[in-house]
């Protein structure tokens, strides 16, 4: 939105404040290869506020049947409708012709889970693919780190309405005793600590403008482990259920599909 002053006359715009607002409706929840949803629908508002290369977010999740997964144990909420996260961003952005790189912070704020905090760094070079190579680094409750790499390209094919494709690969480093593996031996998380190409993606979707500053996103992915070690089970548990090697879960084969709804001004 171009805010202007009394007089009428516009604000410079390296002055203008941006504002973002969308909402996503999925069939699955998937963080970082993880499955943390099950025979649901997921719901995922997000706003942000943008001034000067600083953006400030608020990203949220509701889960409308939650269902227990590998790495997710929502407790007595089975069957039940729950907002169960919220993601607290702070970052900034400096660019040059070609390169972007940004900073920041994300507080991770879990119904279920211990509440953590994480510093990330991520850089994108403008050119076809438009690669982005993004560290997180989690200083709190699973101190670790987890690497992506990823790839985007949008076709135009008509009225504005584009394409978009997109890939990415990820790598995650777990250093603290939340990250031990499983061993047959003990029958528990004894082992060492979990390290391993972990997951894969890639997605199609459509970019469609309806008004001013209002689109509509459809959207496909598909996602996958990258080694052997990222979807490694270790049998079943005395109630049926799949027993990961990482102790945050297993990486299974899942494909998401959904809409998002997006406006900025």
């Amino acid at each position: 939105m171009d805010c202007s002053y009394a007089s009428g006359e516009n604000i410079p715009e390296k002055q203008q404040i941006t504002f973002g607002a969308s909402v996503g409706i999925f069939n699955k929840y998937i963080f970082r290869g993880y499955e943390l949803s099950k025979n649901s629908m997921v719901i995922q508002p997000f706003v942000s506020a943008s001034f000067k290369g600083f953006e400030a977010s608020v990203w949220g999740n509701m889960d409308t049947n939650q269902h227990k997964t590998q790495s997710f144990d929502p407790g007595n909420s089975e069957g039940k409708g729950r907002y169960n996260e919220t993601e607290y961003s702070l970052s900034y952005t400096f660019k040059t012709d070609k390169l972007s790189l940004t900073g920041g912070f994300t507080h991770y704020d879990f119904k279920y889970w211990d509440n953590t905090d994480e510093f990330f760094i991520s850089a994108t070079y403008n050119i076809l693919t438009k690669p982005t190579l993004t560290i997180y680094r989690d200083i709190n409750a699973y101190p670790g780190t987890y690497i992506n790499l990823s790839f985007a390209h949008s076709f135009n094919i008509i009225k504005n309405t584009t394409l978009d494709l997109g890939a990415s690969a990820g790598y995650y480093a777990g250093n603290g005793s939340c990250w031990n593996t499983y061993e047959y031996a003990t029958g528990g998380y004894t082992g060492p600590k979990y390290n391993a190409l972990h997951d894969g993606m890639v997605k199609a979707g459509l970019t469609i403008p309806l008004l001013k500053g209002l689109t509509v996103q459809p959207i496909v992915e598909y996602w996958f482990p990258l080694s052997d070690r990222a979807g490694k089970t270790m049998g079943y548990n005395t109630t049926g259920e799949k027993i990961s090697y990482n102790p945050d879960g297993y990486v299974g084969y899942n494909i998401v599909t959904g809409i998002n709804i997006a406006y900025g001004f």
